[in-house]
């Protein structure tokens, strides 16, 4: 249904211009009509007004264009021209700090991006940019507006432009509530954070039936572009969730912990657990063996503040643990090996995981603490020739590249080149502890003893003795826990109880940590 305008009548009053400006706002507001709505309700969604609505504070919401329509003519489009040509935008706050925000309306057009919706787009992404606060994007929508043809694809790379330029400037989250396919895929793809939710949710850049007609793999919308396939499979979805409900929430969870633009830091709050607490659980928690799984997750939840945190891609390469936490009321980011999966060794998926984590907190003042637990890098056919060097490589440009205050703690084991990755002191980690269960060195005992006494164990009577006689030896000499503090290359082996009181320490005295990177244009990162 498209709301009327207002006629021109010479004698009408002020008073009656202004009554026909509220019907006409309330008109818009309520959308298409009661069926329309009914329809997304059947489907499990809720309406991009109410989807705004629970993102935002109560009643804080300014809708911009409100009364904006297409100009397109033909194929139908003249005689349908609703008011917001399908896209809500706007501004208002969350936690009382400034969020820009866009939403498609899956009623109008079924969300399709045509010139007029694109150009709102459009304008409240400058907006965000230039008054330096977040931008999250509600997308609901069936592509681009075929009717409208070329206009509508020109929209896109404005779209596309803007996320670019945007990138590192503001925080930009992309919360997925429907369809996202073709084009449209994009643009969540090149903002920092991805939210969906399962079951109606989907991105894709082909959809089903073309996969079937190129390649003929039967495949539901579900299965090819899913939150789950995204969240554990291709690592395109960072959270999924049940409902949109527990997603808004959550979004606005994530924003609490983001500062307002590059220029600012994330907002301190108020601490209630002591900064010197204890964390004598994790004298049992962590094995000294390190052959023993134990789970990171629990190690962050006695160091973090009230045992908080949000683990971010925490499906997809589970190897490596990244999160958002607070430490003594100070945001921070915190990467972890994961002992309980493939032993926490490094590989093409956890490295790239970990590295645009990296990037991220990076670009938004947020200091980074590294937790070590890492064999080295997962052997395999398949980890080398799909690329792990180059992969590798983008964890270690991340971490080099990164100018946020870095502290970094082994916890047990830290092998070869692995261990130079995760943040080492010698590509540039401010402050690196360890446990006195630390082993720091090239590879384990057991195969360093092979490698350097090979001949003495081939000549023994008997080699198993020899070999285990060997191990001692190295581990005695080169991996007892004092080798690396007493060559400067950790700053100190602490008691694992103090690890919160030792990082908030180390992190409060870097917080006004000044670096500077080479004059260039951008820097070249693997590919």
């Amino acid at each position: 249904m498209t709301a009327p305008v207002p006629q021109h009548v010479p004698e009408a009053t002020l008073r009656d211009r202004t009554a026909e400006l509220h019907a006409l706002r309330e008109e818009v507001r309520q959308g298409p009509g009661r069926k329309a709505t009914e329809t997304q309700h059947t489907k499990g969604k809720l309406t991009a007004r109410e989807r705004v609505d629970l993102l935002l504070d109560d009643g804080s919401f300014t809708e911009l264009e409100p009364l904006r329509r297409h100009r397109a003519s033909g194929f139908g489009l003249e005689a349908k021209r609703p008011h917001t040509d399908g896209v809500i935008t706007g501004w208002g706050t969350v936690h009382g700090r400034t969020i820009f925000v866009y939403a498609h309306d899956f009623r109008i057009f079924g969300g399709a991006l045509g010139e007029a919706h694109a150009a709102k787009i459009h304008k409240i992404m400058d907006k965000a940019v230039a008054a330096g606060a977040p931008l999250v994007s509600l997308n609901d929508g069936a592509g681009a507006r075929i009717q409208e043809g070329v206009a509508a694809l020109a929209g896109y790379g404005g779209i596309f432009r803007r996320n670019t330029s945007a990138s590192g400037v503001i925080p930009q989250i992309s919360v997925v509530l429907g369809p996202c396919a073709g084009g449209a895929a994009y643009s969540p793809a090149l903002t920092d954070f991805v939210f969906m939710t399962r079951g109606v949710s989907q991105m894709f850049v082909t959809g089903p039936d073309v996969v079937q007609a190129v390649t003929g793999e039967k495949v539901t919308h579900e299965a090819l572009g899913g939150a789950d396939v995204h969240a554990e499979t291709s690592g395109v979805c960072h959270f999924a969730y049940d409902d949109e409900e527990t997603c808004l929430e959550e979004v606005r969870y994530l924003l609490s912990l983001l500062p307002q633009n590059n220029r600012e830091h994330p907002s301190e709050a108020h601490c209630t657990d002591p900064v010197d607490r204890r964390c004598d659980g994790l004298i049992d928690l962590v094995p000294s063996d390190g052959s023993r799984s134990y789970d990171m997750r629990a190690v962050l939840a006695q160091l973090v503040d009230d045992g908080e945190y949000l683990e971010v891609h925490a499906r997809w390469a589970p190897n490596i643990v990244c999160a958002l936490t607070r430490l003594g009321g100070q945001v921070t980011g915190i990467v972890a090996n994961q002992p309980a999966a493939l032993a926490g060794a490094l590989d093409i998926q956890a490295a790239e995981k970990a590295a645009g984590f990296v990037q991220t907190c990076d670009a938004f003042n947020i200091p980074l603490v590294t937790l070590l637990d890492v064999p080295g890098f997962l052997p395999g056919v398949n980890q080398e020739h799909g690329g792990i060097i180059r992969h590798g490589a983008k964890l270690l440009y991340a971490y080099c590249n990164a100018t946020v205050p870095r502290v970094s703690v082994v916890l047990r084991k830290a092998y070869g080149g692995a261990y130079i990755v995760m943040d080492s002191q010698s590509i540039g980690a401010d402050l690196t502890y360890a446990w006195p269960t630390n082993e720091i060195a090239v590879m384990g005992a057991e195969g360093a003893a092979n490698v350097v006494f090979r001949r003495q164990i081939a000549a023994a009577d008997d080699p198993d003795a020899m070999r285990a006689r060997m191990v001692k030896e190295y581990q005695s000499e080169l991996m007892h826990p004092y080798f690396a503090a007493e060559r400067g290359l950790v700053d100190d082996v602490i008691d694992p109880a103090e690890t919160r009181q030792v990082l908030i320490q180390s992190l409060s005295m870097l917080r006004t940590k000044h670096a500077d990177l080479p004059l260039r244009k951008h820097g070249n990162p693997p590919q």
